[in-house]
């Protein structure tokens, strides 16, 4: 792409080649977590993101994306509440299990019911349980807001973060 220049419309947005932004989408290096709900009409549902951010302290907000074309994402919507599981790197299994459409991701899968029955994945290395704040259109995708309610961590351990970066796996190398 070096050296490259995008066409410009007479609008004078760029047009960007979808394969080309994801390229250096890429370079940017994310942890990797899985979102999970207990929903009425699917049960409980899990989907692998890398779009998790914070936004607020006070009110304490958490926000990640899905795709429009998700089959967990209407059932999401609709649930009472979610978590957000942070993986560690023993979890390379897990996120590749949680992004697969279709599998019981659940079978092999350890976790518990919190008080509110949202489900919390055993072994992650933080987790979010948070409640529905808001969504908003995010393009092909939708960006959901969530309230924490409740957080888990362990505290004593500081195990090393999955990461995401140029389409794979990586962890976190020596503190500067």
């Amino acid at each position: 792409m070096s050296g490259q220049a995008q066409q410009v419309l007479e609008t004078d947005h760029p047009i960007i080649d979808p394969a080309i932004l994801r390229q250096v989408l890429g370079r940017f290096a994310t942890g990797v977590a899985v979102i999970a709900a207990d929903t009425p009409s699917n049960g409980m549902i899990g989907m692998t993101v890398s779009s998790f951010n914070t936004v607020s302290l006070d009110p304490p907000l958490v926000l990640f994306s899905v795709a429009r074309k998700a089959f967990g994402l209407s059932p999401l919507l609709k649930s009472n509440g979610f978590s957000v599981n942070i993986l560690g790197l023993e979890h390379v299994d897990v996120s590749n299990r949680f992004a697969r459409a279709g599998a019981d991701k659940w079978a092999d899968t350890a976790f518990r019911l919190t008080e509110t029955g949202t489900p919390v994945l055993e072994g992650a290395i933080a987790a979010f349980e948070c409640a529905h704040y808001a969504q908003y259109d995010g393009g092909d995708h939708v960006v959901v807001l969530g309230r924490v309610l409740s957080l888990h961590c362990e505290y004593e351990q500081k195990p090393d973060p999955l990461l995401f970066y140029c389409g794979r796996y990586h962890t976190v190398g020596n503190p500067l």
